[in-house]
């Protein structure tokens, strides 16, 4: 430990939020430092970069005020890290932990550092167990388990906000006792109008109560944007595995922390990839989505709903490509549903769930619930399809069966996708039933003959 030690060099530049030094002293890289300026304000950085001859400070605060010849440095010689007990809950911190809801500190048990615990791949179990979010695209279509990292694919513009607020607030364990449940809600970059807005949407609606939120402004350092989420992923494993919660880190605007990644990388003078991001962005992101999961012998588990913008409504975008392979799959938001005032506007074709199957079914949810699933998707995809040939050949060009698909394509969008309060998850499956029961039963062939009959089948309905 090195804390309280200053050092005597050489400041050559300050560019944006860094701060180039020669190096003198024996220090080590993601190190926490102190900057004093001229009248001892201190500022909280850290190492970002190392030779022999210089180093780089990342610094987390405005350089406005420092000098090249009245600064210090502190180092502390450890990492940065988070103090975390249980009186987390119910507090609002800024993006480097900071408490600012004019509460007490936090009383502290630990000092976790926040570029996270290792993990032993071995130690890991498959994610199960089903999450009810109230939003019937995701519990009956995409279906979210615990310990999964489910992104939220959305554009400039799109309700996504939105969502984000209707999920923490709706999104609760089934069958599970009170207090096992917490919310970790992290806004990157956000303005100062959107996180006053989910600060009193958490107040009003009693959510607070089990969440810790995070709000790091677009007025913010950029460099304060790149720890924001570690710091939360922090305090969300804590809970998650010391406190034995299941944990839902709600993560937006992840586009907000790439680009500072790509502002701070180019100010470091890196070599830029694809679209200027840096050719490390995939460790990068890795390294924070990575952090889900639930563990042998763990009773919590944490579960990542990060939310992105995609550039121009690009999905090839770097930023969501790269966030695809690493997650295990995507939610979309569509701007032609949005445009139809469809909320929330989920486009379930491109959207993907890869482990619903593990924690959806008989044992889980309900045992109908996968082949209802499935149904409803291959008869939106044909809706989609005829959508298509109709604007080629016109309504009346359609054989009859078509044009059943056609209508039950709006209805899809209607009834089950467009939803302003929350839904259980058998809510969503009694629409799903009552929308297939305007098609042949000789169409559906995803369901088994017991399940047309209990579920299909009337009486003076043709085959």
């Amino acid at each position: 430990m090195r804390a309280d030690v200053y050092a005597d060099f050489v400041a050559t530049r300050i560019e944006g939020p860094l701060l180039f030094l020669k190096r003198t002293v024996n220090v080590g890289l993601n190190e926490a430092v102190e900057v004093v300026d001229a009248q001892g304000n201190a500022r909280l950085g850290r190492i970002a970069a190392l030779s022999h001859e210089s180093l780089t400070v990342e610094v987390l605060e405005s350089t406005t005020g420092l000098d090249l010849d009245n600064t210090r440095v502190r180092f502390r010689g450890e990492p940065l890290t988070f103090a975390v007990g249980p009186d987390l809950l119910g507090r609002v911190f800024d993006g480097v932990g900071r408490v600012i809801d004019n509460g007490p500190p936090v009383a502290a048990t630990g000092m976790r550092r926040i570029d996270g615990r290792s993990i032993n791949p071995a130690a890991r179990t498959v994610p199960t167990d089903f999450i009810e979010t109230g939003v019937s695209t995701i519990d009956l279509m995409n279906s979210l388990v615990r310990g999964q990292k489910l992104p939220i694919f959305s554009g400039a513009g799109l309700p996504h906000d939105l969502l984000a607020i209707q999920i923490a607030r709706q999104t609760r364990l089934r069958d599970a006792a009170a207090g096992e449940f917490a919310l970790v809600f992290v806004a990157i970059g956000v303005s100062y109008d959107t996180a006053d807005r989910f600060r009193r949407e958490m107040e009003d609606s009693g959510v607070l109560e089990h969440t810790v939120l995070f709000l790091n402004l677009a007025s913010d350092s950029s460099t304060q944007r790149l720890l924001a989420p570690r710091y939360a992923l922090t305090a969300a494993e804590y809970l998650a595995f010391d406190a034995g919660k299941h944990v839902l880190v709600v993560m937006s605007d992840m586009t907000n922390y790439c680009e500072a990644l790509r502002e701070v990388s180019a100010s470091h003078g890196e070599v830029p990839s694809r679209k200027g991001f840096p050719g490390y962005m995939y460790s990068d992101l890795a390294t924070l989505y990575e952090r889900a999961g639930s563990l042998h012998g763990q009773a919590g588990s944490l579960t990542q709903l990060p939310i992105l913008t995609m550039p121009s409504d690009d999905i090839t975008h770097p930023i969501p490509d790269l966030t695809g392979y690493i997650t295990e799959g995507q939610i979309v938001l569509d701007r032609d549903l949005d445009r139809t005032d469809i909320y929330p506007p989920v486009n379930v074709l491109p959207c993907l769930s890869r482990l619903m199957k593990d924690g959806t079914g008989e044992g889980f949810t309900h045992a109908d619930h996968p082949d209802l699933a499935n149904q409803l998707y291959a008869a939106y995809a044909r809706a989609v399809h005829m959508r298509v040939l109709a604007s080629v050949v016109g309504r009346e060009g359609l054989a009859e069966t078509d044009r059943l698909f056609l209508d039950f394509g709006d209805l899809f969008e209607r009834q089950l996708v467009n939803q302003q309060d929350a839904r259980s998850l058998e809510q969503s499956m009694a629409i799903g039933w009552q929308l297939l029961r305007t098609l042949p039963i000789s169409e559906l062939h995803r369901l088994s003959d017991r399940q047309i009959d209990k579920y299909i089948k009337e009486d003076d309905r043709p085959e």
